[in-house]
């Protein structure tokens, strides 16, 4: 594609820098996708060079704007804005793309570089992430602005999103309540390149953008992705509009520059070769002989820029500090947002909401949530159209809505995936405690944003109720089977399954204080029997994750009983129906990953070496064997349930004491 503009302009000469730097990168990899860096490179470097609010040197400031690359796979295009604009970002991180300990892999990975808000690749969790930090904008703006004060959440969500984003059914998810929210914070530029993989777009994907997002309450703006006034126009029409997020439908040639691969397929995901990235710095006007090389005057526009930015943040720091000692208790209370304050005494307070009585594991949760809701101010969480039945509504509170961004619960309406990947997002942004919640069998909605949460590392809470084939009446289109051990073999994701108040608030206040990873709170629909404890019992034994919740009569143990939920008491009845047969202790595993956490003293204290090991869960049962390797015994799910009372399921799918305590027993005697 030859390029008759002569590019003599510093805006055209900072464009086809990063152009530059990101085929090149590509390039030295031999690896990447060149093409959606070097069509947007022009619309970047606008945004970047003149409106995006942020500050390299201190790339946390809670009121910047955010830059969300969706199109994660151009991960090239985000590397050299950030080089570019004073990032801790060097031309070795450019020249390492891709390569073993690199700071810049093939996709943006949050917290390996400076800048990155956000992991993207898996497409349309961006777009989804974005929306979560509108929402948080707009919930910190409502708690700690005033007339006199406006420094928070005055500022914007940027991204760019990819054909293959708005593919996906999570964008129109997201797509959806955010034009139902009125999120004008968010501005999205939409890549409209009319290339994919396997070739042109009109393959597969022919719908009209523009009406599909004004049919979301968007506002739709279309552009030519090389005028550069054009862009700034859009962006500015953008910013002014404040009750609807903007998507800005840019017309744009993926692989702009390169004469004989633009808008093809060929370019998408492939090195533009040493022969074309030579013909394509000739087409250019790229005169510069060095590889990876910035001039003077592309330097020069954006370290001005950055000295302008860092001028607006120490005029808004100077402005937080007047703030703070005007206005002392919002400034005491806005420190426990930033730093995740939790009270002294949590943990008694929530064992003494929780109860003791028989009850199902998700009514005891609502007691916990209810307390935790008044002791932790920034607690947030809602659920998909399912509160009444997670109990999950916190009832003192308003909820989320057009324009009323000041409550604490969330209705995220029949939309789990977006629910996980908004979560993610409002984590992200910073300052919040959330959840969200569902049946246990619609996780498999939500595990691509479970499974990104957890390679972040963002403590997102998950309340999954109705957990076993003990929902009952609803039957097994219903009934999560798979699930528990699906949600376990996600590495960094710990899965709590309590069986009685106690654990419950022990799940809770883990989930709380836990920073590593994402929590999974697993729940039952139907009450389960109390349970009783030795009266020296320890409720901080709990928070180990696997303990002795009935011990042995005998002096030697001759088996153990592992259950988690619902079927402790399973357990616990079998260890009766046995009792002068065998020396039976039972034990509770509230956390498998916790349990394994613990030391190798504690694990062969609570299940001695060489003892048989029965383990009772109504689902699958895979990964036990790994945890056990004593002697061992599964009585689980094998297929499918079925539909009927809870009662009559537990006893066709042996799940009674009486049935449990038989095949222990004449598995013991072969």
């Amino acid at each position: 594609m030859p390029i008759n503009n002569t590019n003599t302009t510093i805006e055209k000469l900072a464009a086809n820098t990063i152009r530059i730097l990101a085929a090149e990168g590509v390039q030295k990899a031999n690896s990447g996708h060149p093409g959606m860096p070097m069509g947007m490179a022009d619309v970047a470097s606008v945004l970047w060079s003149e409106f995006l609010k942020h500050n390299p040197d201190e790339p946390k400031w809670v009121n910047r704007d955010r830059f969300v690359l969706s199109a994660g796979h151009g991960s090239m295009l985000l590397y050299s804005l950030l080089h570019v604009s004073g990032y801790a970002v060097t031309l070795d991180d450019l020249k390492s793309f891709r390569q073993w300990g690199s700071r810049t892999p093939g996709h943006p990975e949050y917290n390996h570089l400076p800048g990155v808000e956000t992991t993207t690749g898996p497409l349309g969790q961006g777009f989804a992430n974005g929306v979560g930090m509108a929402i948080a904008s707009k919930m910190i703006a409502a708690r700690f602005n005033d007339d006199k004060n406006q420094l928070f959440g005055n500022h914007y969500i940027y991204g760019i999103v990819s054909d293959g984003d708005l593919m996906e059914g999570l964008s129109h998810e997201a797509a959806s309540i955010a034009g139902h929210l009125k999120l004008g914070n968010i501005i999205y530029f939409y890549d409209d390149n009319n290339i994919t993989i396997e070739g042109n777009t009109e393959l597969t994907f022919s719908e009209n953008i523009a009406k599909r997002f004004e049919a979301y309450g968007w506002q739709t703006l279309q552009i030519d992705a090389y005028d550069h006034d054009g862009i700034r126009r859009s962006i500015k029409i953008a910013q002014s509009e404040k009750e609807k997020p903007t998507i800005i439908i840019t017309k744009s040639h993926i692989g702009f520059g390169s004469p004989h691969k633009v808008d093809t397929a060929e370019v998408h995901g492939s090195p533009l070769g040493k022969e074309e990235l030579a013909e394509t710095k000739k087409n250019l006007g790229w005169n510069y002989e060095q590889d990876f090389y910035v001039p003077e005057e592309v330097k020069n526009l954006f370290g001005a820029r950055k000295k302008s930015l860092i001028n607006e943040y120490d005029d808004w720091t100077n402005k937080f500090e007047s703030w703070k000692k005007e206005n002392p208790d919002k400034a005491k209370l806005f420190s426990k947002y930033e730093n995740g304050w939790l009270p002294e005494n949590l943990y008694e307070e929530l064992l003494n909401a929780a109860g003791k009585e028989a009850n199902a594991t998700r009514v005891l949760s609502s007691k916990v949530i209810q307390k935790i809701a008044e002791l932790v101010p920034n607690f947030i969480g809602g659920s998909a159209d399912l509160a009444p039945s997670t109990n999950t509504f916190m009832k003192n509170y308003s909820a989320i809505a057009p324009g009323k961004f000041e409550g604490r619960n969330f209705h995220f309406g029949i939309r789990e995936h977006a629910m996980a990947s908004i979560l993610n997002g409002i984590t992200l942004y910073g300052g919040f405690k959330v959840f969200g919640a569902t049946f246990l069998v619609f996780s498999d909605y939500m595990r691509p944003s479970i499974r990104l949460a957890a390679i972040m590392g963002l403590p997102v809470v998950y309340v999954f109720t109705h957990d076993s084939i003990f929902l009952g009446e609803d039957g097994p289109t219903h009934q999560p089977i798979e699930h528990l051990s699906v949600l376990r073999a996600i590495p960094n994701v710990t899965v709590l399954r309590p069986a009685d108040g106690i654990e419950t608030a022990a799940a809770w206040y883990y989930a709380l204080q836990h920073k590593g990873g994402p929590i999974a709170l697993i729940l039952t629909r139907q009450k389960i029997d109390p349970i009783v404890r030795s009266q020296d019992f320890d409720p901080k034994e709990v928070l180990k994750g696997g303990y002795i919740v009935s011990k042995e009569k005998g002096k030697n143990v001759d088996l153990v009983i592992v259950a988690s939920g619902s079927e402790v008491p399973v357990a616990i009845a079998a260890q009766k129906l046995l009792e002068g047969k065998f020396s039976v202790r039972v034990v509770s595993i509230l956390s498998k990953e916790i349990y394994e956490m613990q030391s190798d003293d504690y694990k062969k204290n609570i299940v001695p070496e060489n003892i048989p090991v029965v383990v009772i869960e109504a689902a699958t049962m895979t990964g036990w064997g790994d945890l056990f390797r004593n002697k061992l015994l599964t009585i689980g799910m094998t297929g499918f349930g079925a539909s009927a009372p809870y009662q009559t399921l537990a006893e066709k799918f042996g799940f009674t004491g009486e049935q449990a305590a038989n095949k222990i027993e004449n598995w013991l005697k072969k």
